[in-house]
Formats: structure tokens, sequence, C-alpha cells
């Protein structure tokens, strides 16, 4: 299925372009395993870094990714069973405040996100493209199914340059 700017947000566009043209049902499955080979190369070293005063560490930042990708696929999950609710935004900056994170460890958070990927692959593995295409109201704004499914891709990978770039972390693949 191809994704139409109508079917998301145009917030969202800077996530959508680092992924068009790729069938969803394909980028998944490859997101996972590179997923897991650029979460292998974040040093516990730069657990606690922040690049800046008041900007977020790199474990607040995988939390946030993780927090993310659940709300995004409990927001796909919602409006492919026809929700009709309007589902609620999120701060992600209020989230990260009350995460909790100085009882977890790096090694958790990245366990923690590849489970969360996980799960996600298995729900999005068996939507039809009926259930893909459905339209539904996520932060006040319409969304797809379908849009959902890249956009939880990309903002990984916006994360990945973020980190590559202000962290200093260097991603090689495999």
């Amino acid at each position: 299925m191809r994704i139409d700017p109508s079917q998301y947000p145009s917030y969202f566009q800077r996530y959508i372009e680092l992924v068009e043209g790729i069938d969803l049902h394909s980028l998944l499955p490859q997101s996972f395993d590179e997923l897991k080979v650029a979460l292998l190369q974040i040093p516990v070293s730069k657990a606690d870094y922040a690049y800046a005063s008041g900007k977020w560490t790199v474990k607040q930042v995988l939390q946030h990714c993780i927090d993310t990708e659940r709300i995004f696929a409990y927001r796909a999950l919602c409006i492919s069973r026809d929700e009709q609710q309007h589902l609620p935004g999120f701060d992600q900056d209020y989230y990260i405040q009350h995460a909790n994170l100085q009882n977890k460890s790096l090694e958790f958070l990245k366990e923690e996100m590849l489970i969360a990927r996980q799960s996600t692959l298995m729900l999005f593995q068996h939507f039809t493209d009926t259930e893909l295409s459905k339209k539904g109201i996520a932060s006040e704004h319409p969304i797809t199914v379908l849009a959902l499914g890249y956009i939880i891709v990309a903002h990984w990978m916006h994360h990945q340059r973020e980190l590559t770039e202000k962290y200093g972390i260097i991603f090689t693949r495999s």
C-alpha cells in the first residue's frame, strides 16, 4: 500500500520521508534487525550522557522511543478495531520526568526496546489492507493504521540519527 499525506498530520512528514517507497510488511522485519544491530552499538559509557544541559540522556532517549512505540502501536490497534473515541496525545517530556530511569540499566532499556518492536511486528504482521487503511483520530488529528506503522519505524530512525549527530554514537551496519 502507498502512503499519502492525507493519512497523517503534516508534522510526521519528516519521519515518513525516511521510509517512503518501502513496503511496510518488508520494512518492519528489516527494522527489527537494524534496531538490534544499532542497540548493540550504544556503549554503556554513554547511558547517562546528555549533549547539553537540559537535554535528554541516552537512557531517556531510549525510554522515549519505547514509550512512543507502545503508544503508536496502541493507536494502530484501536483504529484497526474501529475505535470511535478520539485517542489522546501525550507529553513526551512529562513521560520522561516520570519514567523512573534510575532503576533501569541501559541494557534493560535495549532489551525492552527490542521487545516493544517485536510486539509491534506481531501486531502489524496480519493487518489486512482494509485494516491498514482505516483512519481514526489521535492527538486531535486524523491518522491511518498504515501511517502509524511507518511513523513507528521512522521515529527510531530519527532518534538514531540524533544519537549520532548530537551524542556522538557511531552506528555501523553489520
